[in-house]
């Protein structure tokens, strides 16, 4: 399956986050294209409010760091999400790398491509964390309209790869080549869960009845979901 990764840091050899996620890459990906992308590099700015991505996501003022990315993860089966635990949530960057797709969140213009796509998120924690961090990703994720959304959160203990005790290493190969056949098993004939069509149906009634911002409204008119059609 085709794979778009977005780190959350630009920590390598010695993030077990990093670790973790090129296991489950290997497991995955079967030889297809796994495109990578690093924050902050790939993605530096903080979102500054200025509401343009509501009438053109193009008029983004951060546009030209977000077009190839936003190319990615629209051609991917897959998205995998990294997040080392920072205070108990997503590290910053990756905050204001999400911040910048408020525009496409269910209540306002959702693409239509998220709701056959699977999403694995994955937090380590040195100590604790993992929990909230995961909710931050997965909210995203929801309002986003991503059909299957799979987390794998896990305290390691360390301060970095080379100090996880190898026994601990042994056992999180194990869970991750577990989740990994399960995830392959159910990557055909994707359809969003319950959980997200309860939330379409929820935010197409609000358009369609309240009406509230015109952008939204004729976005939701042009992919026809106001009447017969759904985006799965």
């Amino acid at each position: 399956m085709k794979i778009t990764v977005i780190y959350a840091t630009q920590r390598k050899l010695k993030s077990s986050t990093y670790n973790i996620a090129q296991r489950f890459i290997r497991q995955l990906s079967d030889g297809d294209i796994v495109t990578e992308f690093f924050l902050p590099k790939d993605m530096p700015n903080f979102c500054i409010g200025c509401w343009n991505c509501f009438t053109d996501f193009k008029k983004c003022p951060d546009y030209p760091y977000l077009e190839p990315i936003v190319e990615s993860i629209l051609g991917a089966d897959m998205l995998i999400f990294t997040a080392p635990v920072y205070v108990y949530h997503v590290p910053g960057q990756l905050k204001a790398f999400l911040d910048h797709f408020g525009y496409q969140w269910m209540a306002h213009q959702p693409r239509k491509e998220m709701f056959g796509k699977q999403a694995l998120l994955i937090s380590t924690a040195a100590g604790a964390g993992t929990k909230s961090t995961l909710k931050d990703l997965k909210d995203s994720m929801t309002f986003w309209g991503i059909a299957r959304i799979y987390t794998f959160g896990r305290n390691v203990y360390a301060s970095d790869w080379d100090t996880v005790d190898d026994k601990k290493k042994l056992k999180l190969q194990r869970e991750i080549d577990k989740l990994s056949v399960k995830i392959k098993a159910g990557s055909e004939n994707i359809k969003p869960s319950l959980k997200i069509k309860v939330l379409f149906y929820a935010m197409r009634f609000m358009h369609k009845k309240f009406r509230f911002n015109p952008s939204d409204v004729r976005h939701w008119e042009e992919q026809g979901w106001l009447e017969k059609e759904r985006p799965w």
